[in-house]
């Protein structure tokens, strides 16, 4: 069974991973209560909500302790994040800054999720799933919750590149080949189709009710 943390070194860059791909979906979590002109209690709701939903919810499948509750960092970051949304112009974060970054914790995190499934003898083909759910859900639940098609629901490149990340994630595993190598790779890879996703507006097609 892979190991989660082979070294303390990877261990402390996943670390700092983990937290920046938390303050990154955070951070859309309360720019979209902005948006919205809600009060700082509900950004910082939304904020912890969507930072913490999709590990959340994958701990709870798999058995494990929920992360966040045992973390004395991640809670408080969510709420620095909702605190520099709160005393900066929305404008700052107009533009695809935002949108990019979340394409990279997007690539990261699925890795993470689908790593951290492995470890607690999850089998591969779940724990993929492990994965999607770990970078996608905590956005879904952000946008249900503002009344808001989901991502879920629009056919941009999105979940797929989750998916993409993850599914190399449990395949290196599965050939034994080194997490410092696969790990990476596959964040960069899942990052890469959502990036030209943004790029492109790519999407996969939908479907058509007419008769064939």
């Amino acid at each position: 069974m892979p190991t989660l943390i082979p070294t303390t070194d990877l261990s402390a860059l996943i670390g700092a991973l983990d937290l920046a791909g938390i303050a990154v979906f955070a951070l859309t979590g309360a720019l979209l209560a902005a948006q919205l002109r809600q009060t700082f209690v509900t950004m910082a709701f939304f904020a912890l909500v969507t930072g913490v939903g999709g590990g959340s919810v994958r701990d709870l499948l798999i058995g494990a302790p929920v992360f966040w509750v045992h973390d004395p960092w991640v809670a408080p970051v969510c709420m620095g994040v909702a605190l520099v949304a709160w005393f900066t112009p929305h404008r700052w974060w107009e533009g695809a800054v935002l949108e990019w970054a979340d394409a990279a914790g997007l690539g990261a995190y699925a890795v993470l999720g689908t790593a951290k499934a492995l470890a607690f003898g999850v089998a591969p083909a779940p724990a993929v799933l492990m994965g999607v759910i770990t970078g996608c859900v905590g956005g879904i639940i952000r946008d249900v919750l503002a009344g808001r098609p989901s991502i879920l629901m629009r056919p941009e490149l999105y979940v797929t590149a989750a998916a993409l990340s993850s599914a190399l994630c449990a395949g290196g595993a599965a050939l034994g080949l080194a997490n410092g190598i696969v790990w990476p790779v596959a964040a960069i890879a899942g990052f890469s189709l959502r990036g030209a996703a943004i790029y492109w507006r790519l999407g996969l097609p939908v479907y058509s009710s007419e008769e064939r």
